[in-house]
C-alpha cells in the first residue's frame, strides 16, 4: 500500500542553520493499516507526514503509494488522493465559503472523474447533508453558513469530512485532536475511528498521547531524531505498557523520552 524506502530530507544543508528532518527513513503499511506515531518535537512525525504529501522533495529515497511511484509528483496532484489533518481547526477549510462549497470542493478535488469547472449535482448535496447528519453536530442544517463560524471542533469535524467523503489511499492526521478541547477532542477521536473502520482506510496519526498511541489502531511507531526508533504491532503490542513503550523508547533511541507534553499525558 505505502512502501517508504530509505528517504532523507535536509532543510538549509550547508548553511548554520542546516536540519536533518529526516535520515534514511524506511517504512511499509498494508492496506488497511491504523498506525499511531509518537516523538517529542523535532522527531521528524510532521516532516514525514509532508514527505508524503508532496510539501518538498525528498533529497534521497523513494515514496510508492499503491505500487506507483509519487516522489517526484506535485503536491497538488498527491492531495486528491491522499487525506491530511492538521493540528489547528482552521487549517484544511476555506472560512469564507459555505460548508456545502467547501464539501463540492473536496469532493470534487478528490473525485475520480475530476474536471475544470465540474459541478455537484442536487444528488450528491443531498448525499453531503446526509454524511453531515451522521455526524451528530447539527450542521446539516447550517449547510449555507460560511466556514468561518463554526467552533474548533466543527470545523476539525469538517474537515475530517471533506478527506474522506471519497475514500483517500493514505489518511494522515497530524494531532488533529491537540486543540480542542478534552470534550470535544474525544468526539472528534470518536468520529475518526468510526469512518476509518467503516472505511478500511489506511491511516497514520500522530498523537502526543501515550494511551491513544497503544488502544487506538494495530501499530505504534516512536520517531526520535529523524528516523523511526521503534516500530511494535501484533502480540507485542497487545501487551505492551506505556512504561514498557517508555523503556523500549529508552534501549532503541540510547536517551529518555524527555517531551513533557506526552509524559505529562501518561
Amino acid at each position: 500500500m505505502l512502501e517508504i524506502s530509505h528517504i532523507s530530507k535536509t532543510f538549509n544543508p550547508d548553511t548554520v542553520n542546516e536540519k536533518k528532518a529526516l535520515t534514511d527513513v524506511s517504512l511499509t503499511l498494508a492496506s488497511g493499516d491504523f498506525v499511531t506515531i509518537v516523538g517529542s518535537n523535532g522527531a521528524g512525525k510532521s516532516t514525514l507526514f509532508n514527505a508524503i504529501t508532496g510539501s518538498f522533495i525528498v533529497d534521497q529515497g523513494k515514496i510508492i503509494l499503491d505500487h506507483e511511484d509519487i516522489t517526484y509528483q506535485k503536491e497538488y496532484i498527491r492531495s486528491h488522493f491522499i487525506g491530511h489533518l492538521f493540528q489547528d481547526p482552521l487549517k484544511g477549510t476555506a472560512p469564507h465559503m459555505t460548508i456545502e462549497e467547501n464539501l463540492a470542493l473536496a469532493y470534487l478535488r478528490a473525485g475520480r472523474n475530476y474536471k475544470f469547472f465540474s459541478t455537484v449535482s442536487q444528488a450528491e448535496k443531498k448525499t453531503f447533508r446526509e454524511k453531515l447528519a451522521l455526524l451528530e453536530m447539527g450542521l446539516e442544517d447550517r449547510m449555507k453558513q460560511p466556514v468561518g463560524l463554526l467552533s474548533g471542533g466543527q470545523r476539525q469535524v469538517l474537515t475530517l469530512l471533506m478527506a474522506t467523503m471519497v475514500t483517500p489511499k493514505i489518511l494522515l492526521l497530524d494531532e488533529h485532536t491537540a486543540a480542542l478541547d478534552p470534550e470535544t477532542a474525544e468526539k472528534v477521536l470518536s468520529l475518526t475511528k468510526s469512518i476509518i473502520e467503516e472505511n478500511q482506510i489506511t491511516c497514520l496519526m500522530v498523537t502526543h498521547n501515550m494511551k491513544q498511541a497503544l488502544e487506538l489502531g494495530n501499530r505504534t511507531l516512536m520517531m526520535d531524531a529523524g528516523n523511526i526508533v521503534l516500530d511494535v504491532s501484533g502480540e507485542e503490542r497487545t501487551h505492551m505498557t506505556i512504561d514498557g513503550l517508555l523503556e523500549q523508547f529508552r534501549i532503541q533511541a540510547g536517551k529518555r523520552l524527555d517531551n513533557d507534553r506526552i509524559l505529562l499525558s501518561v
